[in-house]
């Protein structure tokens, strides 16, 4: 796995959504999901604006957060090869499309991460 990254929960209002992996170094930001064919859980992308999809094998939900890890804005099922525009925000958290309607996630819905044990 590229860069540094570490694994969490990712919870709403103490009910865990999923798994979720935080890319906690530039590297592992910049790489992202590319050269997964699958993801389980979610991505979480700190002191991250924008993303993209190119390259990507499969399409993502795309959940924009601020510094309490506030959701802001939601952008379900985004393809393969598109370019999403910056947002004001402070953190990103991808997941395989679908993800988001099954955990019902939606704006001003307050995020937590426990880290695994």
């Amino acid at each position: 796995m590229a860069g540094q990254r570490h694994a969490y929960w990712l919870l709403r209002a103490g009910q865990v959504l999923a798994s979720a992996e935080v890319a906690e170094g530039p590297l592992a930001r910049w790489v992202g999901l590319l050269g997964r064919s699958s993801l389980e859980g979610a991505l979480v992308l700190p002191r991250t604006r924008a993303v993209h999809t190119l390259g990507m094998r499969f399409a993502i939900d795309v959940a924009y957060l601020d510094r309490q890890l506030r959701v802001l804005e939601v952008t379900p099922a985004v393809p393969p090869w598109r370019i999403g525009r910056p947002r004001w925000c402070w953190a990103v958290v991808e997941a395989p499309a679908g993800a988001f309607e099954r955990w019902g996630l939606a704006p001003g819905d307050q995020l937590e991460l426990e880290r695994c044990r």
